[in-house]
Parts: structure tokens; sequence; C-alpha cells
């Protein structure tokens, strides 16, 4: 999978999955059963335009044309799983939400900048703030004394409030929905999520490969 910022690599089937990520032009590519892309995929011709899933193939109900491909996939592979109304936050460059309604089809959502395309806009658009390197790092401490560390917890439990309160309109919409976090910012804003809907009966799972999984399931490894 090409990502905006990072490729996205699987190897094995849907449930068995040794899933790994890479800067783009990195990574152990050989002979792919399937990709997709959401980034600019590399004009070298070495991506086989035959083993290319586009959105129109996922079988995603009542889906628009110009769905990301992304979410297409996330969407699609979190109803699959729950075989109920879900909402799937899915936190990569950007942050994600799409609903998919209790018979497959899809509900709309929302999109926002992701965790390092905050922190990189409060860099380049502010003076006298750092440059945080890597994945931001969510202190225990709530209330951080340290510039950078205020705005790792700040942003991280800005974009976790939000996907709680899109949560819960998406619950009250759908008294049986699933919210679902992925991406690779996933694990980090769950526990984040899980704490603010503790008082909430939305079901909330974590699974970061979500997207890889349904283009696994989609095109398979042949049988040998």
């Amino acid at each position: 999978m090409i990502g905006n910022s990072r490729w996205h690599w699987a190897k094995g089937h849907p449930g068995a999955l040794h899933t790994w990520s890479d800067a783009p032009g990195r990574g152990v590519r050989g002979a792919l059963t399937g990709w997709a892309a959401v980034g600019p995929v590399p004009a070298d011709g070495s991506w086989p335009s035959g083993s290319r899933l586009e959105t129109a193939e996922v079988p995603l109900a009542r889906m628009p044309s110009w769905l990301g491909v992304d979410r297409a996939l996330v969407g699609w592979r979190a109803w699959q799983r729950s075989q109920t109304a879900v909402l799937v936050a899915d936190g990569g460059t950007a942050l994600s939400l799409t609903r998919v309604d209790a018979d497959g089809g899809f509900a709309g959502g929302r999109l926002l900048a992701g965790a390092r395309l905050q922190l990189q806009a409060l860099r380049a658009g502010t003076a006298g703030l750092p440059a945080l390197d890597g994945p931001p790092v969510l202190t225990a401490q709530p209330w951080p004394q340290a510039t950078a560390e205020a705005m790792a917890c700040g942003v991280l439990r800005g974009l976790a409030a939000a996907v709680a309160q899109a949560g819960r309109e998406a619950l009250a919409e759908a008294p049986r929905c699933t919210l679902w976090l992925t991406g690779g910012d996933g694990p980090m804003l769950a526990p984040l999520v899980r704490e603010l809907l503790a008082d909430s009966s939305l079901v909330v799972e974590c699974d970061p490969a979500l997207a890889l999984e349904a283009l696994a399931a989609l095109r398979p490894v042949p049988d040998r």
C-alpha cells in the first residue's frame, strides 16, 4: 500500500499477516500479489498495473467514485468483521473518519489533519516551537511543562477527543455501531479514546492493519 508518507507492506493471509512500514522507496517488493495507492506512484514502471486494486473493486455498497481506496478498504474490512454499522478512524498523514451502515453501505465521514501533520503545521506556522522528529510520544503527564511534550499531548488528546465525539454521534444514529481505530496512530489513540468513552456503550476495536487485511482478502495469494 503506497501511502502519503509511508509505504506499507504485508505477507501472508488475512488473520495471519506479517506487516511493516518503510519510507517511500524502501522495502522488499518482489512479485506483488496486489497493491493500492493513495500517495504518488513511482513513474519507473516498477509497480505492475495488472495487480493494482482500485477503489471501484472494493465491495462497499453505495460508494462514491471519488472515495480514496484506503477509506474504502478500511470501511469494508471493519464492516466485514463486525457485521454491523461501523465508524473507522484511520490515523495516518490525515485522520479519516469513515462510516459504514449496517447493510455495508458507505455513509459519509470526516477528514482532519493527522498527528504529524498538525505538529509540522505548528512548527511551520509559529515562532519558537521545536520540530518533532519521529512519531509523537504521549507521556503519562496530562499537563506537560516541556514544550515538545505539550505539543504532542495537545495534538494526540485533541485527535482522540474528535474521534470519541464522532463515535458518540455515530452510536446515536446506529445503536449497534462499533468504532474501529486503525493506521499507524491507531494504537496510540486507542487508550485515549477508550478513556473518553468509558461511560459509553460504544465498542472500541483497534487493528492498525485493516487496510492491508482488506487488500490481502481482495488480492489473495494464489494457492500453490
